[in-house]
């Protein structure tokens, strides 16, 4: 039986549904994970004018969350009141999580101070409202374990991780998930595939990223929630794991970081 036929029950824990690209077929993108048994996604905010939308697909589609906030990599589109706004946007609106929030580095340090304090606020948003956050990070995680420890922040979810076993360990042991994207896929990835086998299973989360990051099998594709599943197939190798039990153990983690059980209906005035 092919991994498709199986079907699994699955939560995409990372997911920008709203981007532009998906205006043409988002229903049919739907279609296709849901065929696949991925019924359940989140949509991680990175400007403040798309947050509107963002709550419209949380409203549009059973199974879609909405977390709110802003992207290290479009500080340009940021204000210094967006991160009260966000606050304000929080008191009103449902949400599973604050961000994507985080730091990148990429292309150097010009503008870090203006990053940390852009971050700062939102985890003292996140901590307000008693939400986890949705961390980017990228050439920042040291800086990133040092914001964490400082803000007291305890729940949050480092997406599309890259970095070592021992930040990892740290992370775990601060209260935060790992999310692994389609990257573990590719052979020459064997930090992050050492880090997928040996980390604490219950710290283990799993995303698309979609529309970006698309797998080996999908290089230079539009990503979508479906392809999830050719890298949940490569984490239940490297953990030996059946693929359902893996599939299962996952969405409990998802469920258990973002409190979907208890999650309010997108919208929903508070």
């Amino acid at each position: 039986m092919s991994l498709a036929q199986k079907r699994v029950d699955l939560i995409d824990s990372h997911c920008h549904l709203d981007d532009d690209r998906f205006d043409a077929d988002r229903d049919q993108v739907m279609q296709r994970a849901a065929d696949v048994g991925i019924r359940e996604l989140i949509i991680p905010a990175t400007i403040a004018s798309r947050w509107d939308k963002v709550k419209q697909m949380a409203q549009a589609y059973p199974g879609v969350y909405a977390s709110y906030g802003l992207h290290p990599m479009f500080m340009s589109d940021h204000r210094p009141q967006h991160v009260a706004e966000l606050d304000q946007w929080l008191a009103a609106e449902a949400a599973v999580a604050v961000g994507e929030c985080g730091l990148d580095f990429y292309q150097g340090h010009q503008d870090q101070q203006q990053q940390l304090e852009l971050l700062r606020g939102q985890f003292s948003v996140a901590l307000n409202h008693r939400l986890p956050v949705i961390i980017h990070a990228r050439k920042a995680l040291d800086i990133i374990l040092h914001e964490i420890r400082r803000s007291g922040l305890r729940s949050g979810v480092i997406h599309s991780f890259s970095g070592s076993l021992q930040q990892a360990q740290q992370l775990v042991e601060l209260g935060f998930s790992i999310s692994i994207a389609a990257t573990v896929g590719y052979e020459r990835a064997r930090k992050l595939r050492e880090i997928t086998r040996l980390i604490d299973i219950n710290a283990l989360l799993i995303e698309s990223d979609a529309p970006d990051q698309a797998g080996e099998s999908h290089r230079g594709q539009r990503n979508e929630p479906a392809f999830i599943m050719d890298h949940l197939q490569v984490m239940a190798q490297l953990r030996e794991m059946p693929i359902d039990a893996l599939a299962t153990q996952l969405t409990q983690n998802c469920r258990e970081r973002f409190a979907l059980n208890e999650a309010e209906p997108a919208g929903r005035q508070r």
